[in-house]
């Protein structure tokens, strides 16, 4: 070890750029993982308890594998019948907007909706 390499600060408090969450990347692996497990699929309500639990590991996993060091990911998935009713959903977070991020997609066709979010934040 050099005396340069004793003393430089090796800790990281921020992702380097290449690292950083990236909401159009994780929107389209979100997309791919919807159109997968639910296209052709009917609403049925027993059922949606077990989809966005399979769902939502599908999503987390891809993340994982997408390379993001030292991020925290939290997936949220909700499921519901298409009514034809207007369905509103929000979300609140205290994070570091420099580091965090998030990306969601929605999923629909004439039975159901489904509606997916994808929360990374950074490990300091």
């Amino acid at each position: 070890m050099t005396d340069e390499e004793a003393t430089s600060n090796t800790y990281v408090i921020r992702p380097n750029f290449q690292h950083k969450f990236r909401p159009a990347a994780v929107r389209d692996t979100i997309h791919s993982v919807l159109v997968e497990h639910l296209s052709g699929k009917t609403y049925i309500a027993e059922e949606t308890t077990d989809w966005t639990k399979v769902i939502s590991d599908d999503i987390k996993q891809k993340l994982k594998d997408m390379g993001y060091d030292r991020y925290k990911f939290l997936v949220q998935v909700v499921i519901g019948e298409q009514r034809g009713e207007g369905v509103k959903m929000a979300c609140r977070c205290f994070w570091d907007s420099d580091t965090d991020n998030y990306a969601q997609d929605i999923f629909m066709n004439d039975s159901l909706f489904c509606v997916a979010a994808a929360f990374g934040v950074f490990y300091y």
